[in-house]
């Protein structure tokens, strides 16, 4: 079928999201003591069902704002779940005004918004290869990594991620050898987590309300323009993608899922190295439910060694390919400004400011235009 293509090159695509998912999910895991196990059979629950609803390589990755706080802050888990039935209600209320939303941003301050947020991604991947020491087995595989990445720009028939991904794992044999003894099967946990009353208000306040304008910016609308971009005429409608995020968290966070979304730095990632139909994020769906269903919290110290030497460069590719639909604001002083503004200042505070920055430089170039109108 058109809209579903199983071979390896979508398989290869699928993966390219996991630059950003690992190291948020692992990170969740251990600052709240969550089981991996589970959340990697929802979220592969999720790609599926995502897969078949939108039939494009839409990604399931975690809620960047809330997993920052969870880990930086060891966010309770009470809190976490509360935070994520939170955004659940708070985004399918929201799918209701989300198309009027849609028509009211300019084109300029989404591409703002997709410029900033994948340069933040390419700062970040960046930033894990200078953790990387200059001499020994890791650095001289960067290298290598980075030299085959590039490879893609010239030959695209060949599902070149999926050889580098299944190269992390044995770079992880001569690396670390020991993480490959705690593997073994080891089935999830589940269970049903409602939170307690004193845990609603954090949840609200560390967790939902920060996390509502980026997602509804960056995994509503943003993603739902760049999906327009790769599928032309078939672009997906915001309320269909607010509604799809929103039952996402309150399906899966009360059975200790961690809260979800979808991005448009996956989006694209996932489109830059090969993924073109909903069968891509069908098979990494299926990846990720068998891990979780026989691995469980087993595969976690080996998923803590994968080399940043990987990760690294593939998160840099995620954003470089969410960066680029800026492109087309080159050449119109105004729009440019306006993405450019964004942009910077989604870098130096976050995408509210940088929204609110937007807004505020529409405003002025449009009173100035006024103003040269009337004296003209």
């Amino acid at each position: 079928m058109k809209n579903f293509r199983f071979t390896w090159m979508e398989f290869s695509g699928s993966l390219g999201d996991l630059g950003l998912f690992l190291p948020l999910v692992i990170g969740m895991t251990i600052s709240c003591g969550l089981d991996i196990g589970v959340i990697f059979i929802l979220a592969g629950l999720m790609n599926i069902l995502t897969g078949f609803l939108f039939r494009q390589p839409i990604p399931v990755q975690p809620m960047k704002a809330i997993a920052a706080v969870a880990i930086t802050e060891q966010l309770l888990p009470d809190e976490l779940v509360a935070a994520g039935l939170l955004i659940g209600v708070i985004l399918v209320a929201s799918a209701y005004f989300v198309n009027h939303i849609d028509r009211l941003v300019p084109k300029a301050i989404v591409r703002g918004i997709q410029l900033g947020v994948g340069l933040k991604l390419m700062i970040k991947g960046a930033s894990w290869i200078g953790r990387i020491p200059l001499v020994g087995l890791d650095s001289i595989i960067s290298a290598g990594i980075i030299i085959c990445l590039l490879f893609i720009f010239i030959q695209r028939k060949q599902p070149i991620l999926l050889y580098i991904f299944l190269l992390g794992f044995v770079m992880i044999y001569f690396i670390s050898p020991a993480s490959y003894a705690n593997v073994r099967i080891d089935f999830p946990h589940f269970y049903f987590h409602w939170p307690q009353a004193s845990s609603w208000a954090g949840g609200l306040l560390k967790g939902a309300l920060p996390q509502w304008p980026l997602t509804l910016l960056n995994s509503v609308i943003a993603v739902c323009a760049l999906s327009s971009d790769y599928f032309p005429g078939r672009g997906i409608a915001p309320k269909k993608m607010a509604w799809s995020v929103g039952l996402m968290n309150l399906v899966c966070v009360p059975l200790g899922g961690i809260p979800m979304c979808h991005g448009a730095g996956g989006l694209a990632a996932q489109y830059r190295f090969g993924a073109r139909t909903g069968g891509s994020v069908i098979m990494l769906g299926v990846l990720k439910l068998g891990i979780g269903l026989f691995f469980g919290g087993a595969i976690l110290t080996l998923l803590q060694n994968y080399p940043l030497s990987i990760l690294g460069p593939m998160l840099i590719f995620a954003g470089f390919g969410l960066a680029k639909a800026a492109k087309d604001m080159v050449g119109k002083k105004s729009d440019m400004a306006v993405a450019l503004v964004t942009a910077f200042v989604i870098l130096g505070v976050n995408t509210l400011f940088g929204f609110l920055a937007g807004i505020g430089c529409v405003m002025i170039i449009r009173g100035s235009s006024l103003q040269k109108n009337k004296k003209g």
